[in-house]
């Protein structure tokens, strides 16, 4: 998730919750070559919708190319921008890495607040919720011991609360 040199911008859609819907969507940036870095979606407090949180590249179009194609969609209601100074952002990351020095492991997780699930077998199962960078940062620094396997949720995101 590493948005190395590109122009990452957040969008929160919300949709209608239908089957199809984020197909529909999907099927939408594939059809351009919109680039999605992260996507996560869920139904909200009314479970007769669902938000959309797509993480874009805009390298790959303008941000108001995606979001005029997006509001064509018949499911889709509304579409905010969220800039970082505005959001709370969060990731969630399980990922299993060799466990030769429990010890060390375990002083990284505490570092970084995450937890420790399981460890069996020569491996350690951890998990991480934080922010997009923090996350990333915990990933290289469990790379020296060894990834076995990994997920990350994508970016989840909403406004900050007023002052």
């Amino acid at each position: 998730m590493s948005n190395g040199n590109h122009q990452l911008h957040t969008l929160v859609v919300r949709v209608e919750n239908k089957a199809g819907v984020l197909a529909r969507v999907a099927g939408l940036f594939a059809r351009r070559g919109f680039n999605i870095d992260s996507l996560a979606v869920a139904p909200v407090v009314d479970e007769s919708f669902s938000r959309i949180t797509i993480v874009v590249d805009v390298e790959s179009a303008p941000l108001e190319q995606i979001v005029k194609q997006l509001h064509k969609l018949v499911n889709v209601l509304d579409i905010v921008e969220l800039s970082p100074t505005e959001a709370v952002e969060r990731e969630l990351m399980v990922i299993t890495v060799r466990s030769d020095a429990i010890d060390e492991l375990k002083a990284l997780t505490q570092e970084f607040h995450a937890t420790w699930l399981d460890d069996r077998s020569g491996q350690a199962m951890i998990s991480i919720s934080s922010f997009p960078a923090r996350v990333e940062e915990f990933e290289e620094r469990l790379k020296p011991y060894g990834i076995v396997e990994l997920q990350r949720s994508g970016k989840i995101a909403l406004h900050r609360l007023p002052d």
